[in-house]
């Protein structure tokens, strides 16, 4: 039986990720243009494995589950997510979450794709933090990370374009530039002391550098399949995780300085096509 299962399942991933792709391309061929757009790039040429899989990413079930949950009517007020507005009008998907983070007027914020969910699934499905639809925020089980995975799987092949025209915009960008170089913490790091040099390592990975939008592109195209956690992860976990590394303090997820980061990395990626869901180490 588990050998016939393994037979069949790169066939259903790929029906999968057929019907769940948005309006750009398969993950699989944006990396394609960008390793040979770059000659075949150092960062994103490193794990020829990875490559391998990524038609049969796993993310693809998770987004397929999301999918399901996002016309599903659901919570206090049983309703769906499909009038939910993610900043190209109700319900549109396509090219969204390349377009985020980005201001919404109905909330006076900067939201990017995890902060504006929650807001859906609180105002128009009537959930609240303590609920565990809203409460679980990581893991490939989680309702938030397969609703995630599928919505941002609509911007697959668009380039990121988030836009910064009203003035929290912009303001949002540039607190993460300068959290991004700030060095502090217990061992004085900073993001830049990591990622503003070409082909540099951390033993055996190669790291993106903030001034390379192609390896931007790569390095901020989440939801995705983390291999060593068998887990989907989102932005936000990345946030997380990055600053633990650098042995910070834990930021809080959906926080400003979280999004301000986001919004920085995002703007660095600028006109490189996204790669969603995508696969990493």
């Amino acid at each position: 039986m588990f050998n016939k299962t393994l037979h069949v399942l790169p066939v259903v991933l790929a029906v999968v990720a057929s019907s769940n792709a948005g309006s750009g391309q398969l993950p699989e061929e944006v990396l394609d243009g960008l390793i040979k757009k770059t000659n075949n790039s150092v960062y994103l040429t490193q794990s020829p494995q990875n490559i391998m899989m990524l038609p049969d990413n796993p993310a693809w079930l998770v987004a397929e589950a999301g999918e399901a949950l996002f016309k599903q009517a659901r919570g206090p007020k049983n309703a769906s997510l499909e009038q939910c507005d993610f900043g190209k009008g109700p319900g549109v998907l396509d090219g969204a979450h390349a377009e985020l983070p980005r201001y919404f007027a109905d909330t006076g914020k900067v939201m990017d794709l995890e902060t504006r969910l929650l807001h859906c699934m609180k105002t128009l499905q009537g959930f609240t933090n303590d609920d565990a639809a809203i409460k679980q925020k990581h893991g490939s089980k989680s309702d938030i990370m397969k609703l995630q995975t599928y919505i941002a799987s609509k911007s697959s092949g668009i380039p990121w374009n988030p836009p910064m025209q009203h003035p929290l915009e912009k303001a949002m960008r540039d607190a993460g530039e300068v959290m991004f170089y700030r060095r502090s913490g217990t061992m004085d790091f900073s993001c830049a002391t990591c990622h503003t040099q070409t082909g540099k390592r951390i033993r055996a990975s190669v790291l993106p550098s903030v001034y390379d939008a192609a390896d931007m592109t790569k390095a901020i195209s989440w939801p995705s399949q983390r291999t060593s956690h068998d887990e989907v992860r989102s932005s936000q976990h990345r946030v997380l995780e990055c600053l633990w590394q650098m042995r910070y303090p834990n930021i809080k997820n959906g926080s400003d300085a979280s999004i301000a980061l986001i919004s920085f990395w995002t703007d660095a990626a600028r006109g490189e096509p996204a790669i969603l869901p995508d696969l990493k180490r």
